[in-house]
């Protein structure tokens, strides 16, 4: 089926009109947020660095909570619920802001990132449940389509409401798209009466439970290692491509902005192309392109001197990070129950989050240590090493391809 064919499907139309208002509202809070910390508090570091605290802290304490909850509660009410919960913090910080307390607006986004913890896994589990294993991985192309336009636009929609009109009004805006994106969520169907039944065991032993789930599965346990490795690989390079273009090519730091473009037209482009063929590819695969890809592109960038080739390997990264994304989550979703979806995304988000922030407060001890390339090859070699423990699982996609070609040969 096509992905032309999927947009008739009524739950994915739902999906992707409440996930742009939620985007809206996430990219004007964000830089609404930081902008205003950046002005009240002079600039001050550590100011500033509340705001990622606010933001991937609960991911670490209530991921995997969220998770099993998400197994046991209805979806559809849960994203609902969700959606107006955001919606009720961002009231809250506006109150607060005009009695004359400015440092509420960190509540705005801690609130969001903890009902965001419940929210994923049940949007995982209604996509499961209403879209045909045949379009999986379309779908997921569909929504990371959706994701990699606001990357590239919400910065810029996110600043201009700040500028224009100020904080209380761009919170504003954020708490009506919330609001809208709930509304539109209400539009799913119902929940089944099975999944309001109440389970008989504790939430522990549900969390036991998961974890036992993805370690005696074969193909989470690679995607776990999968999510460890890209997930130290980024850290190590994310706060350090500033240096590419000050330390490495020598130029302002304002050319910047060069790279960063070719990251987000790399990520858009790729995206689209992926809505139109990722239904022939097998998920396996997707993720293998994507980290081989990504080990050639940071190697590149890492040993660049000249600023069309550090461009370049920008661009040639971000053209396959949709694949790393649409194939892990495809085999989540295809190789896990749906009655353990919650769990799962719970136990494997803080795998790729956790090790992200780890390496994020190394990368400039590293650097200092050892040089600007060899952390970038270090990088590259994560990268390689994701790529190394997908091996059985392309080999197991070969296997699968060739034997359905020659049972449709013999009939």
């Amino acid at each position: 089926m096509t992905g032309l064919s999927l947009f008739r499907n009524r739950v994915v139309q739902v999906i992707i009109l409440s996930m742009a208002f939620s985007q809206l509202g996430i990219w004007v809070r964000n830089l609404s947020v930081l902008l205003f910390v950046m002005k009240r508090s002079g600039g001050d570091p550590f100011a500033v660095s509340l705001i990622s605290v606010a933001e991937f802290g609960p991911i670490f304490v209530f991921s995997l909570i969220g998770g099993a909850f998400a197994d046991r509660w209805r979806p559809k009410r849960t994203l609902v619920l969700c959606e107006l919960l955001s919606a009720l913090s961002i009231i809250v910080v506006l109150l607060a802001l005009v009695l004359g307390t400015w440092k509420a607006v960190f509540f705005a986004t801690l609130m969001s990132a903890i009902v965001s913890q419940f929210a994923q896994p049940s949007g995982m589990k209604l996509f499961a449940k209403h879209v045909p294993a045949e379009q999986m991985q379309t779908g997921m192309s569909i929504l990371q389509t959706v994701m990699s336009l606001f990357m590239v636009l919400g910065p810029a929609i996110g600043t201009f409401a700040y500028q224009s009109f100020g904080m209380e009004t761009a919170l504003g805006i954020t708490g009506a798209a919330f609001i809208f994106s709930a509304v539109v969520l209400a539009c799913l169907p119902p929940d089944g009466m099975e999944e309001a039944a109440k389970r008989q065991t504790g939430l522990y032993q549900e969390i036991a439970d998961g974890f036992r789930y993805v370690v005696s599965n074969p193909v989470l346990r690679r995607l776990g290692a999968c999510y460890l490795a890209v997930g130290l690989a980024v850290g190590l390079i994310q706060p350090l491509g500033i240096f590419l273009i000050t330390e490495r090519l020598g130029l302002p730091e304002e050319q910047l902005r060069w790279t960063m473009t070719a990251y987000g037209l790399g990520e858009v482009i790729s995206s689209l192309l992926i809505v139109g063929f990722a239904g022939k590819a097998a998920p396996q695969k997707l993720l293998s392109l994507g980290m081989l890809v990504s080990a050639v592109g940071t190697a590149a960038a890492g040993w660049s001197a000249q600023l069309w080739l550090t461009v370049s390997a920008s661009f040639l990264t971000a053209l396959v990070q949709p694949c790393i994304f649409i194939g892990t989550n495809t085999l989540v979703m295809q190789n896990a129950d749906e009655t353990f979806i919650g769990r799962v995304n719970g136990l494997l988000t803080p795998l790729l989050s956790g090790s992200m922030v780890v390496t994020m407060s190394l990368a400039g001890a590293i650097k200092q240590a050892t040089s600007l390339v060899a952390v970038y090859e270090m990088a590259a070699l994560l990268f390689l090493a994701g790529l190394a423990v997908l091996v059985p699982l392309i080999r197991q996609s070969g296997k699968k391809a060739q034997a359905e070609r020659s049972e449709t040969t013999q009939g």
